[in-house]
């Protein structure tokens, strides 16, 4: 078998609701349970292989190499559609695959509400840990985490670690940042509650030199048919389908650092 090299780029696909009739707040960001299958019919038929997101980072931090044609496929969240719709696709094919859970949606004794849809219980999270999906942190509610206090971040991160090990029996070693946000001291913090590896969106292929707590993904999205989807995971033209996307990133990011800056004066 042919290996991949350790500097070959990757795409990390983000997902976050699969549905059929998912609610409002999650319309964009779902894909229909067909169009998943359809999507991942075609990674099996053009022979990719899909790892979880400690794999990758475990490889990137050896500099060994991948196996052939890498994929990650990652579900923020955790949305319930992931273990009703996905998983028994993921399973048909023998697919490895991340769902990166934030605690305080989930439903059962942790629940904070805030949810944008129906969420997975603990049982649904220990059946797709059973069936070799990796978990993931996303924090606690879910917040934009380069806007908070340093007291507020460590909680959402690491609450969200302790909750996630008092669950399954095991430590999370990935996370996402949600909505895409981070900053160096976000990163810092993440690394510094135990976190091995974080993703953050970018729409961009993810490579080595990235460093493994800035792991960029693509958006995979309602409106995005199998022919874009072919060209996002073969890597053609990433960057002109998600141009409007990281040029709004980009303005937004200033934004952010603004609001938190004029915070700190008043505090």
């Amino acid at each position: 078998m042919n290996k991949a090299p350790a500097n070959q780029a990757v795409p990390i696909l983000m997902y976050h609701a699969v549905g059929h009739r998912p609610a409002p707040a999650a319309h964009g960001l779902s894909v229909t349970p067909d169009a998943f299958a359809e999507q991942m019919r075609l990674l099996a038929e053009r022979g990719f292989t899909p790892l979880t997101t400690a794999e990758l980072g475990r490889a990137w931090r050896r500099a060994g190499p991948l196996p052939p044609r890498p994929v990650l496929i990652t579900f923020d969240d955790g949305y319930e559609g992931v273990h009703r719709h996905a998983l028994p696709v993921l399973a048909g094919h023998g697919f490895a695959s991340t769902l990166f859970v934030s605690t305080g949606w989930l439903r059962g004794p942790h629940e904070t509400g805030g949810a944008l849809d129906r969420m997975l219980d603990w049982d649904q999270v220990r059946e797709l840990a059973a069936a070799g999906t990796e978990i993931g942190g996303h924090t606690h509610t879910h917040p934009q985490l380069d806007q908070l206090d340093d007291r507020l971040l460590r909680y959402e991160t690491l609450r969200c670690r302790e909750i996630i090990a008092e669950e399954l029996g095991a430590a999370p070693v990935s996370f996402a940042y949600p909505y895409g946000y981070s900053s160096r001291r976000v990163r810092r913090m993440v690394r510094s509650v135990g976190f091995a590896q974080s993703l953050a969106v970018g729409n961009a292929l993810a490579r080595r030199r990235q460093g493994p707590y800035a792991l960029e993904r693509v958006t995979v999205r309602r409106s995005t048919r199998i022919e874009e989807f072919e060209r996002l995971v073969e890597g053609h033209a990433v960057a002109r389908s998600f141009a409007r996307d990281r040029a709004l990133t980009k303005g937004y990011a200033v934004v952010r650092r603004a609001r938190r800056a004029v915070r700190l004066l008043r505090t």
